[in-house]
């Protein structure tokens, strides 16, 4: 039975790691032949992916869906985890895909795994591990590559599209970080559902997201489509799933598939062609995930 919930758990979050790739490649070819807003398209991804992350729970727990708010002191840190949290993490993501490429985006965002070690570290102030100083390392100099090429002159990305990947990452821990009092007594889909609606409904407003872009045909609803059902609705609530049966280090690990599967499908589709030293680039970050789980103790599965 163990090992049967090991393979389905590593198939979990497997599938959804790839589904957060297939979503940034989706994303990036809308803003490639469309003339379309990132925070149109964050804004319609939080709201519907959250209506049907709540409609799949309410299936089964509806009074438990609607009890949350009748919890003031939860209520509070769901408001910080929709904002400060997802709402920082969609936003800055699609808006890093913008400017610049799915793939990139998604290895930026991975340096959430190193920038998490450095701040526990001075916030528990506890001495970091070899392995994680070289973690550390690793993350500053794949970013180095990835934004120069190499060449200390040259940007190879564009300012925004670095600054939006960084802060990509820095919504993941604030998420995480929010999320953690209270996914204990929610469950990670309720809490989510609620956080990409709140967040969603937010921006919404600030950007009057009612509004559709002109000129939208079939293929590109089919790819907000997507970045919706699989990305966002299917992609969280089956990877979380999958944490639930193999726990979070091993999960982490087997996220770092979201980048390698983004870079892999931008190339075969896309026609995106990566140099040497951006492939390793991506390769120091990726490989910042394993180092930074090395040697931790076993956790508890979620």
């Amino acid at each position: 039975m163990n090992s049967e919930s090991n393979l389905k758990g590593s198939f979990f979050a497997s599938f959804g790691a790839i589904s957060w790739g297939i979503s940034g490649v989706c994303g990036q070819y809308l803003f490639m032949n469309y003339d379309i807003d990132s925070s149109w398209v964050t804004a319609i991804r939080m709201v519907l992916s959250g209506i049907l992350l709540l409609i799949l729970r309410a299936l089964k727990e509806k009074d438990k869906v609607i009890k949350i708010w009748t919890v003031p002191k939860d209520l509070a840190c769901l408001f910080a985890f929709a904002i400060l949290g997802l709402l920082l993490c969609q936003y800055a993501f699609i808006s890093a895909i913008k400017y610049s490429d799915s793939a990139t985006a998604t290895v930026l965002q991975s340096l959430n795994v190193v920038i998490m070690i450095v701040f526990m570290s001075i916030v528990t102030k506890t001495k970091m591990r070899f392995s994680q100083i070289l973690a550390v390392f690793l993350a500053v100099y794949g970013t180095y590559l990835i934004s120069t090429g190499g060449n200390p002159g040259n940007m190879n990305i564009s300012k925004a599209g670095l600054i939006y990947g960084l802060l990509s990452a820095v919504g993941v821990i604030t998420y995480t970080l929010f999320s953690r009092p209270i996914i204990a007594s929610w469950g990670n889909i309720i809490v989510t559902g609620w956080g990409m609606l709140l967040g969603g409904i937010l921006i919404s407003i600030l950007t009057k997201a009612w509004i559709l872009p002109k000129d939208l045909d079939f293929i590109a609803w089919l790819m907000i489509a997507i970045i919706i059902v699989i990305g966002t609705a299917l992609g969280f609530s089956v990877f979380l799933e999958g944490v639930k049966h193999i726990g979070p280090v091993k999960a982490t690990l087997i996220g770092c598939l979201e980048p390698a599967s983004a870079t892999l499908l931008a190339s075969i589709f896309l026609g995106m062609r990566f140099s040497l030293v951006e492939l390793a680039g991506f390769f120091c970050i990726i490989l910042t995930v394993f180092l930074s789980v090395k040697d931790k103790p076993r956790e508890n599965k979620a």
